[in-house]
């Protein structure tokens, strides 16, 4: 879990550091086009730290799940992950469905088939990945009943929560840098709603497979929430930023609401009831 820990530290250096070559270095060229050494940083930067995060952000995840819910699984939905997000973004850059008509730049590094990043089934996966786990342990909780599919359907929805933030500001024409652009304008701050159902499909696609392959559900306690929850929010705020830095409002109130708010519940066992100094007892008994 240390190792954990320590990518995750990186995963969001990184985030923070593609903020700022995004918001402030590309608006401002006055800041580093004067010094030749800013100039080789910034050029680099501009090469590879669009990946980087996702590289990151899949390694956190991908450590993280070998400590908790083992190997086995963790390879499942990671080739299930992957393979299937990858199937339906080559469907969607060559035919416009699931998602709509849209295109990958060159932000995300090299592509396959030269239309989908290699990097794209890997963010997939990272953030498929927390947000199942975050499901599971918010819905064991809950004692909810058939654990499995409302992990499934609760994991799709907080997937698809940071698209409500992330795709719109893509669409955005202020945005001065866009990882992918679009060829269709929708009713939802730009962006057509069929992306926001073809996000689902996917999500709920990988997930029900992973789920089924894995013949069982997390155990209450298996896998801690502030790992994921942590890589969750930290890319939904830095697709806030996004959304922030050309006025968008309304998705940020959208995924804060839809999104982090419930994602927060499944850190319901580390709250400390006042006066008590203890953590909330989990569904099994054992405090968190």
């Amino acid at each position: 879990m240390s190792a954990a820990r320590g990518l995750l530290v990186a995963h969001i250096v990184a985030l923070v550091f593609g903020l700022i070559g995004m918001l402030v270095m590309i608006p401002n060229p006055w800041l580093w086009s004067g010094s030749p050494l800013l100039t080789s940083v910034f050029a680099a930067s501009m090469e590879y730290a669009g990946a980087l995060h996702i590289w990151l952000g899949a390694a956190v995840m991908l450590v993280y799940g070998l400590a908790t819910v083992g190997p086995a699984r963790t390879a499942i939905f990671f080739v299930a992950s992957c393979a299937i997000s990858l199937g339906f973004e080559l469907l969607g850059t060559g035919t416009g469905w699931p998602f709509g008509a849209y295109e990958y730049t060159a932000g995300l590094g090299a592509k396959v088939l030269d239309r989908v990043p290699y990097t794209i089934p890997l963010s997939w996966f990272y953030m498929g990945f927390c947000s199942y786990l975050l499901a599971s342990t918010i819905l064991a909780q809950a004692r909810a009943p058939r654990l499995g599919l409302s992990s499934v359907l609760f994991g799709g929805w907080l997937l698809m929560a940071w698209d409500l933030v992330l795709d719109p500001a893509m669409a955005h024409d202020s945005l001065p840098l866009k990882f992918w652009v679009w060829h269709q304008t929708g009713f939802y701050f730009g962006m057509p709603l069929q992306n926001l159902l073809g996000w689902i499909a996917t999500g709920l696609a990988f997930m029900a497979v992973s789920r089924l392959l894995w013949q069982g559900d997390v155990r209450p306690g298996q896998a801690p929430a502030m790992i994921p929850f942590a890589v969750y929010v930290a890319n939904v705020i830095w697709a806030m930023a996004l959304s922030a830095s050309v006025g968008l409002w309304g998705p940020i109130l959208l995924a804060t609401a839809l999104g982090i708010a419930p994602a927060l519940v499944a850190l319901r066992d580390r709250l400390v009831l006042p006066g008590q100094g203890t953590p909330l007892p989990g569904p099994s008994g054992v405090s968190a």
